[in-house]
C-alpha cells in the first residue's frame, strides 16, 4: 500500500500529540507524520522529507494556527541545536505531555488498560539544572569553538550560553575554546581525524565545586596555560583532568585518564550521602528531580528494616546506599568495575556496612544468585536506555522477590519489561514520572509491580 504523501509535498496537518522524542504527531488518512517544532492543538503546513510505508516525516514551513500553549523559547539556540526540543512549549504543558508519553507507551507496548499514571514530578525552576556537560569542539569560522551538534548530524552550533547548564559549566567551557585559540590548539576533526581538542566535559557539586576534563586526540599540550586560564576564569574549581581519546570515533572519554591539576575526585551529596564522583562517574545530572525520584523508589520500597534489596545496575550505588539506611541489607550489581569501586568508596565515606556490590552483569549475576538460593524481598532496577535484560527479567521472576521497583529513562523500554514481569506473575501498582530532563522530550519514571501470582 503506498502512502497517502510523497517525499516533497506539502501538507497542512492537525497537530494531536507529541512523539516520545518531542516531535509533533498529524495524521493524513490515519497516516502518522512527525514534524518537529509543531505542537499538539495548532494546524500547521509541513514539506515531506521522507515518507516510509508506516509514517512520514516532515519539515515545519508555517504554523497556521498556534497552540495557546506556545511559548517563545529563552534560547536563541532553539531549533539549531540538538539539546533541547520543547523549550516552545509552556512547562506545566510540557509534564502532561511527558505524563501522556508514559501511558501511550504502557498501553500501546505493554498492553495494559486503566492504568492510573500519576502526575509528573516537575521543578520549581526548570532552568539552570545541569550538573555536567559534555560539549564538543570544532573549528568554525576559522576559530575554535564549542557548542552542541545540529539535530541528527555533527555540524556543531557553537554556544556562548546554554540555559539548562550551570554558569559555571558554561565558564569553563568557554575558557578551555579561548585556551585553545590563544595557543593554537586545533579542534579535532572527525572526518579527517586531523588536530586534537574533541571535548570539555565539566561538572559541578551541590557545594559549588567544579570538575573540567579535556579530552584530547594526542597528548595535551601548553598544559600550565590551560591551568592558569581555568583558574583565573572558573570560580570554586578545584580539578582538571585530561583524558586522552587517540580513537576514530564519536565515543567522548578514551581510555586514559591523568589528573592535571587539583583534585582526582569531588565529593557530592544526595539524600544525605556523600559520594565521590570522578571525571567518568555516572550520576544524575539533575541533582534536585534525581532526589525526588529516588525518594520515590525508596517509598515505594516500603522497607521495614528487615528487608535484603537487590539493586540492579546500582552504578555508584547511589540508590543502593539510600536504600541501606532502611534495610537490613543490600547487594549492588553493576557491569563497569569503576563504577563498582565508586560505591564501594561511597559505602566507607559513608560508614554504610550492610550494602556490598557485585561487579558482574546483571543477567548473568542475578540467575546465579538466585540459583544458589537468593531470595530477596524487594528489587530494585535502573537500567540503562535499552531496558533490561530478557535473562534478568526471568531471574527477577524466579527470585519470587514480593516487590519490584523499576526506575526507568525510557517509557517504551519500561512498557516492554513490565508487560514481561506481567507475564511472569507481576501487576503494576503504581506509576510516577519525574521530569528530570525540563525542556527535553526525556522523561523518568518510577513504577511498583507486586508478585500476585506464580
Amino acid at each position: 500500500m503506498n502512502p497517502p504523501v510523497t517525499k516533497n509535498q506539502q501538507v497542512e496537518l492537525e497537530i494531536s500529540a507529541l512523539a516520545s522524542e518531542g516531535q509533533g504527531i498529524g495524521r493524513v488518512e490515519g497516516y502518522a507524520v512527525f514534524v518537529a517544532g509543531a505542537l499538539p492543538g495548532e494546524r500547521v503546513l509541513a514539506l515531506i522529507i521522507k515518507a516510509t510505508s508506516s509514517y512520514a516525516v516532515g519539515k515545519l514551513l508555517h504554523v497556521l494556527m498556534p497552540a495557546k500553549e506556545r511559548v517563545e523559547p529563552r534560547c536563541t539556540a532553539f531549533g539549531k541545536c540538538g539539546g533541547c526540543s520543547l523549550q516552545h512549549l509552556d512547562y506545566a504543558a510540557q509534564l502532561q505531555s511527558k505524563r501522556a508519553v508514559v501511558r501511550d507507551a504502557l498501553e500501546r507496548i505493554g498492553g495494559f488498560t486503566g492504568i492510573d499514571v500519576l502526575p509528573v514530578i516537575g521543578m520549581a525552576d526548570p532552568w539552570e539544572y545541569r550538573n555536567k556537560g559534555a560539549f564538543p569542539f570544532a573549528s568554525v569560522d576559522g576559530c575554535v569553538q564549542a557548542g552542541f551538534f545540529a539535530p541528527r548530524s555533527h555540524r556543531l552550533i557553537p554556544l556562548e550560553r546554554c540555559d539548562i547548564e550551570q554558569p559555571a559549566i558554561m565558564e569553563a567551557v568557554l575558557a578551555i575554546a579561548d585556551w585553545a585559540n590563544e595557543q593554537g590548539i586545533a579542534a579535532y576533526d572527525e572526518e579527517t581525524g586531523r588536530g586534537s581538542l574533541r571535548h570539555a566535559v565539566v561538572r559541578t557539586t551541590r557545594a559549588g565545586d567544579v570538575m573540567a576534563a579535556v579530552v584530547t586526540a594526542g597528548r595535551l599540550i601548553k598544559e600550565a596555560e590551560l591551568v592558569q586560564k581555568l583558574t583565573q576564569r572558573v570560580l570554586n574549581l578545584k580539578s582538571i583532568v585530561h583524558n586522552l581519546n587517540p580513537k576514530r570515533t564519536n565515543v567522548i572519554f578514551g581510555d586514559s585518564f591523568r589528573l592535571v591539576w587539583g583534585r582526582e575526585k569531588l565529593t557530592d551529596e544526595l539524600l544525605g550521602i556523600r559520594l565521590e564522583v570522578s571525571a567518568a562517574s555516572f550520576l544524575q545530572v539533575n541533582p534536585e528531580q534525581t532526589e525526588r525520584l529516588y525518594e520515590k523508589a525508596i517509598e515505594l520500597a516500603a522497607l521495614t528494616g528487615r528487608e535484603l534489596v537487590v539493586d540492579l545496575y546500582c552504578g555508584i550505588g547511589s540508590i543502593s546506599l539510600a536504600l541501606a539506611q532502611k534495610a537490613e541489607s543490600v547487594i549492588g550489581i553493576e557491569s563497569v568495575p569503576e563504577a563498582i569501586a565508586d560505591a564501594n568508596a561511597n559505602a566507607l565515606l559513608n560508614n554504610i556496612q550492610n550494602a556490598r556490590f557485585l561487579c558482574a552483569a546483571a543477567e548473568e549475576e542475578l540467575p546465579r544468585l538466585v540459583e544458589e538460593g537468593l531470595r530477596p524481598d524487594v528489587i530494585v532496577l535502573d537500567p540503562p536506555r535499552k531496558g533490561a535484560e530478557t535473562e534478568a527479567i526471568r531471574a527477577i521472576a524466579a527470585s519470587g522477590a514480593p516487590r519490584v521497583v523499576y526506575v526507568s529513562c525510557n517509557p517504551a523500554s519500561l512498557a516492554r519489561d513490565a508487560k514481561l514481569l506481567g507475564e511472569y506473575g507481576y501487576a503494576l501498582q503504581t506509576v510516577q514520572p519525574v521530569d528530570m530532563f525540563a525542556h527535553s522530550a526525556h522523561v523518568e519514571s518510577v513504577v511498583l509491580m507486586l508478585r500476585v501470582k506464580e
